[in-house]
């Protein structure tokens, strides 16, 4: 089962490694060594991070301040573990009664194992678990998994730009088409954006195609982002300048970072979206001050042949 959580407000995406935990600090007055700083490379969710703020990039990714798990971030990660699971089994086996019994095991799992009752009492589980069943349920109204068998589900990928932009992140699934199209797909357990926020929720999915192109020569013929709430779904088919224009766009906010990196200047941005974050005590904007900078750890260099053991889907890395 996965336990990959968002820290986006209002959506739930897998986290991918290394996005937050133990800051890099000093040893503690205990001796305990600082755990290893490891280079970084750039997710669709650190991406978007530093769009939205370069001191909320900062301060996940290279401080790597523990932020609190949220009812939606830990609902969204066992929905996940339950649609992974549900794709496990056999296509026949597929129906919307079986993966309703798939779910009391991963409710079940995510109190024994993920520290469940912190985040939702034992109180309301029996509320959370019903409302997992739904979420894993409107799946059917969107598509009918005994119909198809995806060619993966939760991918990890690892590449570079041609310009080596490290890249990397987890797919939530692949489909193969008998004629050879790909297709992948994202599940949502948040809310649709509004319409003028759509583009900017695909900019994810254009960041797993160019990945998937990269490293596979295949550019996926369609991008699918499926928001489970209200059984909707968004989809885009990306084209070489699509591709071309993203990995411009990557190759330039990765500049920006290094450069933030090297100084050490991550300002403040401040929007709306202040209101979600778990940092502003360390904000400026807010009246707060942030530790002292750690340093930049650099960037992982991945080769761009494929071929090599470390490119391709090489070990996790911190984003």
């Amino acid at each position: 089962m996965s336990d990959r959580l968002s820290t986006l407000p209002g959506v739930t995406d897998p986290l991918e490694i290394g996005g937050s935990g133990t800051p890099a600090s000093p040893a503690d007055p205990e001796g305990v060594p600082p755990p290893e700083r490891r280079p970084l490379a750039l997710s669709a969710s650190r991406a978007a991070d530093f769009r939205q703020c370069p001191l909320l990039y900062r301060l996940k990714a290279i401080d790597r301040i523990p932020e609190p798990k949220t009812r939606a971030q830990v609902l969204g990660t066992v929905v996940h573990s339950v649609l992974e699971d549900l794709y496990a089994l056999e296509q026949s086996e597929r129906a919307p009664e079986r993966a309703a019994e798939l779910v009391p095991a991963a409710v079940e799992h995510f109190y024994a194992v993920g520290g469940g009752a912190e985040v939702v009492p034992l109180s309301a589980r029996a509320e959370f678990q019903t409302e997992v069943a739904a979420l894993v349920s409107a799946l059917y109204g969107v598509e009918d998994p005994r119909r198809f068998s995806p060619a993966a589900c939760e991918q990890y990928l690892v590449t570079s730009t041609a310009s080596g932009t490290p890249l990397h992140g987890y797919l939530d699934r692949v489909d193969v088409a008998p004629t050879g199209e790909v297709r992948v797909v994202d599940y949502k357990t948040g809310k649709p954006p509004h319409p003028r926020y759509q583009t900017q929720a695909m900019f994810q999915m254009r960041f797993y195609a160019l990945m998937y192109q990269q490293i596979h020569g295949v550019m996926p013929a369609q991008l699918k982002l499926i928001y489970l709430r209200n059984g909707s779904w968004l989809t885009l088919s990306p084209d070489l300048a699509m591709l071309v224009e993203t990995e411009t766009e990557l190759d330039s906010l990765w500049a920006e970072i290094e450069r933030a990196g090297e100084t050490g200047i991550f300002p403040p941005r401040t929007s709306r979206l202040c209101d979600w974050c778990n940092h502003q005590a360390l904000c400026p904007a807010f009246g707060g001050t942030p530790p002292e900078y750690p340093g930049w750890p650099g960037r992982r260099v991945i080769p761009l042949d494929p071929g090599t053991p470390d490119a391709g889907h090489a070990g996790p890395m911190s984003t």
